[in-house]
């Protein structure tokens, strides 16, 4: 496994259920190996394209642990811990570095919304509780806690596992830019979110990586490669091909990622908890037909 720090490419694995709503494990190794084979730098679950949200405490657990023990350090593992408190997320953390983590991300609490000092006492909690370094989830509302960039740059100088930072607030490229220039050296990164939709951006500011959904981690990569040796435009080309699968799944969040999975025959159910809207209707199957007959001759596996 590559070490620190860490760069590139890093999935956000989605949950399989069965068709009766059921943690599918044998989906979620599925979708492990199927990331790994893809080309994906490191894996990062649960998490919000996880579903989080909706998954009981033992499940959140066990996702953890099947994830640790299917990817076996082949690539560096970021376990979710957002926590509704300081007490819930150190729990998870502690769970996250016996479960084989290499980092863990969090979200300040989601619920309450804590202000500068409660945010900063979450994540001194964190911090005393595990050697792993802290990615702090900078997402919008009204699901997350936007931070600025100068508290963002507080918590890097001031705790001393906060060493990376995941950007989601809009606009996101902007974003990206002041966290860089707020944080400095005392962080180890900034990824960028938003699935990916403003990536090639977001490297040229400088970003040290992205966290999009998993369903397409061979176009994601093929583009973050590209930039990366040097090939502009290629990025940009392999990158424009990647986007009218992006704004569909900006449409439809989870249930476009897994309906791309269930597609290309990594898991068996496109089952969803949590889903925003109704179901794919038979527009949005044969859209969705035209995307993927576009571009599946960049799949890689």
């Amino acid at each position: 496994m590559a070490g620190r720090p860490f760069r590139g490419v890093f999935v956000i694995l989605a949950t399989p259920f069965s068709d009766d709503g059921s943690l599918d494990e044998d989906g979620l190794r599925s979708v492990v190996e199927f990331s790994i084979a893809a080309g994906a730098h490191g894996l990062v679950t649960p998490a919000n394209a996880s579903e989080f949200s909706a998954l009981s405490d033992p499940e959140r657990l066990r996702v953890i642990e099947v994830v640790g023990r299917t990817a076996r350090g082949r690539l560096p593992f970021v376990a979710g811990v957002s926590g509704v408190s300081s007490q819930v997320a150190v729990w998870l953390a502690k769970h996250a570095a016996d479960a084989g983590a290499d980092a863990v991300i969090a979200m300040p609490p989601y619920v309450s919304k804590p202000a500068a000092d409660g945010v900063r006492a979450y994540y001194e909690a964190i911090s005393r509780t595990t050697e792993l370094p802290i990615f702090v989830q900078n997402y919008p509302l009204p699901i997350g806690v936007p931070l600025s960039s100068a508290l963002l740059g507080q918590l890097a100088r001031e705790i001393e596992r906060v060493l990376y930072v995941k950007e989601e607030v809009p606009p996101v490229t902007h974003s990206v830019s002041a966290d860089i220039a707020a944080c400095g050296k005392s962080v180890e990164g900034v990824f960028g979110g938003a699935a990916g939709r403003f990536l090639i951006d977001e490297m040229s500011r400088g970003a040290a990586g992205t966290m999009p959904a998993c369903d397409v981690p061979d176009m994601h990569t093929a583009v973050w490669n590209a930039w990366q040796a040097g090939d502009a435009s290629g990025a940009r080309e392999a990158f424009n091909r990647l986007l009218p699968l992006l704004n569909f799944e900006s449409l439809h969040s989870v249930q476009g990622y897994k309906e791309v999975l269930r597609r290309r025959g990594v898991i068996r159910s496109a089952h969803v908890r949590t889903a925003a809207t109704g179901p794919l209707d038979a527009h949005d199957h044969a859209e969705l037909d035209a995307i993927l007959a576009e571009i599946s001759d960049l799949w890689s596996v």
